[in-house]
């Protein structure tokens, strides 16, 4: 069964507006997942103004998980990596002890074009919050494809419904991108103590209730519902074990308050370096 439906919200970032859905009061994490927005879907007009990009912030204690289904942006960050990512590629960042980056629309910045896609953080277990900062990109070709009558997709990471991602994880989870046809069958993942449903597009059907796109479902423990396809549907299936309470302020997630206290100061006294391919600029820590 569904045991709580979250309603995206919408959310300025800057000049980019997007749809977020977690973190939400009542249900602060799906398994290692703390926090989850939808970039778009959004036509950006160009030449795209750098005042819509996403300058140079810091992080903490999670790996930001960006994946696109429209577009195309500029990773950044201070390991000194540059990478633009595509549709149906991955951008794997691992902040552990800290780092920063920035995301900009070079790619499109002349002509402009729709963007959508999700970016995730993955809270890192008590272990592993302080290990170094890390970024991985996977091609398209490298992330497992799934292709059962119906239904299309990609295991972006972790292992489900058969198969094994080859992005390293830091605990157990997974993450789906799912193409569902009307009237068929959408698979949950079992094995996995918590579990959701993000509603790209289209619209499911869970034990005679309606749901509808923009819409995450979190569904109990344990529970194996059967979930239809009411149109032709986009999804993310996403889920893991849980990793702990974290306390989340601004761009930081630790397991311990005065850790957070401590990334405020590093950033606010550049403790926290700087992309060196895109240091001219940054975003100053907030004062709330």
């Amino acid at each position: 069964m569904v045991e709580l439906v979250i309603n995206q919200r919408q959310h300025s970032i800057g000049a980019f507006e997007v749809g977020r859905v977690l973190p939400f009061r009542q249900r602060r994490m799906v398994g290692p997942f703390i926090f989850f927005d939808r970039m778009g879907p959004q036509e950006l007009a160009g030449p795209v103004g750098r005042h819509a990009d996403v300058r140079p912030h810091p992080h903490i204690g999670i790996s930001t998980v960006t994946y696109l289904f429209e577009g195309s942006i500029t990773h950044r960050d201070s390991l000194g990596v540059e990478q633009d990512i595509t549709p149906g590629a991955l951008n794997w960042m691992t902040a552990g002890s800290g780092i920063s980056h920035s995301e900009r629309f070079d790619p499109i910045r002349q002509q402009g074009g729709r963007m959508d896609g999700i970016q995730a953080w993955v809270a890192l277990p008590d272990n592993k919050e302080e290990q170094a900062p890390a970024f991985v990109h996977y091609s398209s070709q490298s992330l497992p494809l799934i292709h059962e009558a119906g239904l299309q997709g990609r295991l972006i990471a972790g292992s489900a419904l058969g198969l094994t991602s080859p992005v390293h994880v830091d605990s157990p989870l997974f993450y789906i991108e799912l193409r569902a046809q009307a009237g068929h069958s959408v698979p949950l993942p079992g094995g996995h103590e918590e579990r959701a449903i993000y509603i790209c597009s289209g619209g499911l059907e869970v034990a005679g209730q309606r749901y509808e796109a923009g819409q995450m479902l979190v569904f109990a423990r344990g529970d194996a519902p059967r979930i239809v396809a009411l149109l032709d549907s986009h999804l993310m299936l996403l889920g893991g074990e849980p990793v702990g309470p974290r306390h989340i302020w601004w761009n930081f997630v630790s397991s311990r308050k005065e850790r957070i206290e401590q990334a405020k100061d590093d950033w606010q006294n550049g403790r926290i370096a700087l992309p060196p391919q895109d240091d001219q600029e940054f975003i100053p820590l907030p004062q709330n």
